[in-house]
């Protein structure tokens, strides 16, 4: 199973605080808007989400499509598909993709220790 790119989405107190903190262990800016309190840090092939008050808890996420430069990538597993697969394996959905749809989508589910998991396909 092709999940896509891999990062981790931490919810942050102070992003300006945990900006540093990251920059201090290398990681730099990819993308983001801190003035809208999200950033995405990369070192190297390790991202990570800083998010401050968007969410609860820290979330595991997976991009179909993308590499780990946020590139669209030729070929890829659509998330509905995947989603499909889960589900026949008896994974419960915390939220859906729309199987009907085409493009941009997105499912959660959790694992067995309450850690969200999200797939979300930007193309």
């Amino acid at each position: 199973m092709k999940l896509g790119a891999f990062s981790v989405s931490l919810t942050v107190k102070d992003i300006h605080r945990s900006k540093s903190f990251y920059e201090s262990l290398g990681f730099e800016i990819m993308g983001g808007d801190i003035a809208h309190n999200w950033l995405i840090m990369k070192n190297e092939n390790c991202i990570v989400g800083l998010f401050q008050g968007m969410f609860e808890k820290n979330i595991l996420t997976f991009n179909p499509g993308w590499n780990q430069n946020a590139e669209n990538l030729e070929a890829f597993t659509d998330v509905r598909e995947l989603q499909k697969s889960l589900k026949a394996k008896g994974i419960s959905m915390l939220s859906e993709a729309d199987e009907s749809s085409e493009g941009p989508a997105s499912f959660t589910i959790e694992d067995p220790d309450g850690n969200t998991i999200l797939v979300d396909q930007h193309r």
